[in-house]
């Protein structure tokens, strides 16, 4: 019985056209990283789970992929914690490694590992592909890219403000004015834990409200009714519901807590740098942002488009000032932002922002009347791409409607006509396939007129 050839759920195959948007995002993504100082680094696929554990909270630990201990490491397997139902134990006895959940974790390790072969403030950029175990829909995928920048060794406020003016930069290049930027700091969000009665379950708190958008507010409401009884439920709706906050009341609330106090003054200065450098999208302070992963601890940030809701945020990121010490390397702050590429790629599709060019598999494709003629005309087609442009020659002497053809299915802008009557007149003929015009050029001038098409 013959297998159907499918790939796993929640990964895809990429088919030209999509790598070549793929990549037209990554170019302008590299660029900007380039431009705003970062330098390129890489992490293998694999990590010890040791380093990935504990790290993300425990919604995230379960969507780590862990991968099987193979060979004799198998025998080591713990079945009396599998009889008595105590699987995290018997997963860990079974498996060591495990796929890259994010780059942020990986990231601190390498930190930590490198600290003394790398110069602080350390500023990286990464774009790799990492895995979750979450269930495949819209915009999801359990094999994704990640596209990341971060600042390790400096805890300034200016490091918030340059990324956020890279998000801009970014997101503009790529044709988008309707973004939302919002931001938002942990250290508010543990204020109003512990002002609604939640301070022994800040992270269940901030867990739950950031199920806001997926969940509504009442239901958020209602989680957080089981991690505390004492707190005025209308007074928190209010707050949660409104669609501007205002940080002077915040700082009525948080009187005499003096970590918030100062959270809401670093939002207050990024707020008040951008009110005279102006963005292309929007920035606004949003206190139901909480962003789920336990190692934030300051400011954070999220992208997402004012009218297309359906995709979801198409960047985030956000302060974290201990994780590197869960690898032996104190007080080394860091900040960093991720973006979305998949769904940035949904969101420039569904809006049709990708240029025309790039439905082009190349420029430029030679028709084929033997190899005798190719092999006269070869120097030049080697010209023609030593200017960086591109020239498929058509590997068959087929009839010239077939090749035709096949420069269509590409948006082959320009075939190159040399057979046996040029050859002999010592012309090249340029058909332009959008118009149908065909146009001869001798010899020498030839090189000239593609390079100008």
């Amino acid at each position: 019985m013959s297998i159907s050839p499918l790939n796993p759920k929640g990964t895809r195959d990429f088919l030209p056209l999509e790598l070549s948007k793929r990549n037209y995002i990554i170019n302008i993504l590299r660029r900007n990283f380039k431009n705003f100082g970062f330098s390129e680094i890489e992490t293998p696929a694999l990590e010890k789970s040791s380093t990935l554990l504990d790290k993300y909270g425990s919604e995230g630990d379960k969507l780590v992929f862990k991968i099987l201990n193979s060979g004799d490491k198998v025998k080591k397997a713990d079945i009396l914690s599998l009889q008595s139902g105590d699987l995290n134990s018997f997963v860990r006895s079974v498996s060591e490694k495990g796929l890259k959940y994010d780059l942020t974790v990986p990231l601190a390790r390498f930190v930590s590992q490198h600290q003394n072969e790398i110069i602080f403030p350390f500023k990286r950029f990464q774009i790799q592909n990492v895995w979750r175990a979450d269930r495949p829909q819209h915009g999801r995928f359990q094999e994704f890219t990640q596209c990341d920048a971060d600042v390790i060794g400096s805890n300034s406020i200016i490091q918030e403000i340059e990324l956020i003016k890279m998000y801009d930069s970014i997101f503009n290049q790529l044709g988008f004015k309707d973004l939302v930027l919002k931001i938002n700091h942990r250290g508010i969000l543990k204020g109003l834990a512990c002002h609604f009665g939640a301070d022994k379950n800040i992270m269940k708190f901030i867990s739950a409200l950031d199920k806001i958008d997926k969940i509504g507010v009442d239901k958020v409401l209602e989680e957080i009714k089981l991690i505390s009884s004492n707190f005025s439920e209308k007074q928190l709706k209010n707050i949660l519901s409104e669609k501007e906050f205002d940080l002077t009341y915040l700082k009525k609330i948080f009187i005499k807590n003096s970590d918030s106090i100062l959270a809401i003054d670093e939002i207050d200065q990024i707020l008040n740098f951008f009110s005279s450098n102006n963005l292309v999208n929007d920035l606004k302070f949003d206190l139901r942002l909480a962003r789920g992963l336990n190692y934030y601890t300051g400011t954070i940030i999220e992208v997402s488009s004012k009218t297309n809701t359906r995709i979801g945020s198409i960047g985030g990121g956000g302060r974290y000032d201990d994780l590197t010490s869960k690898f032996n390397l104190n007080n080394m702050s860091g900040v960093g932002i991720s973006f979305g590429l998949d769904r940035i790629y949904l969101l420039l599709e569904e809006s049709n922002l990708f240029p025309e060019y790039l439905d082009k598999s190349f420029e430029f494709m030679v028709a084929n009347f033997g190899i005798d003629n190719l092999k006269f005309i070869s120097p030049y087609i080697d010209e023609i791409r030593n200017k960086n442009r591109e020239v498929l020659i058509y590997p068959d002497n087929v009839k010239l409607n077939k090749q035709f053809n096949y420069a269509d299915k590409h948006n082959v802008s320009t075939v190159i006509i040399f057979g046996d009557n040029e050859r002999k007149n010592g012309i090249v003929l340029l058909k332009n396939m959008l118009t149908g015009e065909q146009l001869n050029y001798q010899l020498n001038e030839f090189i000239e007129a593609v390079i100008k098409r």
